[in-house]
């Protein structure tokens, strides 16, 4: 089993910053990749980014936070980060931290493993 726990959302004016943190335990040397997601209010669980857990990994990003967005992790401590930068109120969504051991990445179905996820909320 793999334990996540998400932490690091709030409250955020547009055209600011946030930086999501999800500490991983467990069985977390079988997980292949970690991904974050969102879900808005009446809207579907979308895809936001995801990485491979080891060095050189591939990273994947959603178009809609190409260039706004950062995934990162430090292996040494089993964490995994999503880096926010000029948040639009769009990116009003509870986040979620995810892992899967088999690919595709970019879809929440290959997913085993979820957090209980953060409220972030940006303001206009």
């Amino acid at each position: 089993q793999v334990q996540l726990v998400e932490s690091g959302g709030g409250l955020v004016q547009a055209g600011g910053s946030l930086r999501l943190s999800c500490a991983a335990s467990g069985r977390t040397f079988t997980t292949y990749a970690m991904a974050w997601f969102r879900q808005a209010p009446g809207e579907d669980r979308d895809f936001v980014a995801a990485i491979s857990w080891m060095i050189g990994g591939s990273t994947y990003y959603a178009d809609s936070v190409e260039g706004r967005f950062t995934i990162s992790r430090d292996n040494a401590k089993n964490t995994l980060y999503l880096q926010m930068n000029s948040l639009k109120p769009e990116d009003t969504a509870v986040y979620y931290c995810a892992a899967t051991r088999q690919f595709p990445v970019t879809t929440p179905l290959t997913y085993s493993y979820w957090g209980q996820g953060t409220q972030v909320t940006v303001s206009s």
